[in-house]
């Protein structure tokens, strides 16, 4: 652990920092499974154009964001965090790919999308496997 990860604020610092990162987390995940759910609702609401496909990207990115920063407050180990969210967004990009396919793109994008997100997923594993004895022997 570096100098910086092992300084802590005061207590309300701390309550106040993860006050807002699950704020954020909220309003992120909120807005993003409107995006993914009713694209149509949310684009009249927001005024974008009504663009299916782009607004179901939107919403995976947006609660990708969502996760990540619930996952930062979770674990303490920046690729970590940064693995789950590339494996949760790849996930849900492969299956927009998937379902959207009448409404554009190549028949690979589900497939190529799926593959990244199995990759990230074994590299999720074997960091958190990785992670394990220090945290055993740090306690």
């Amino acid at each position: 652990m570096t100098e910086v990860q092992e300084r802590r604020g005061t207590p309300a610092a701390d309550r106040l920092v993860v006050g807002v990162v699950m704020f954020v987390a909220l309003g992120m995940l909120v807005a993003g499974i409107w995006c993914w759910v009713a694209p149509a609702s949310f684009a009249a609401f927001t005024n974008w154009p009504e663009h299916e496909h782009f607004l179901h990207d939107a919403g995976v990115f947006q609660m990708g964001i969502g996760v990540m920063l619930l996952g930062a407050l979770w674990w303490r180990d920046v690729l970590t965090v940064v693995l789950v969210g590339a494996v949760f967004t790849n996930a849900l990009h492969a299956l927009n790919h998937a379902i959207d396919l009448d409404l554009g793109g190549r028949s690979s994008d589900p497939w190529l999308l799926g593959i990244v997100a199995l990759l990230a997923l074994a590299a999720l594993v074997v960091r958190i496997r990785s992670l394990r004895p220090r945290e055993r022997t740090a306690r």
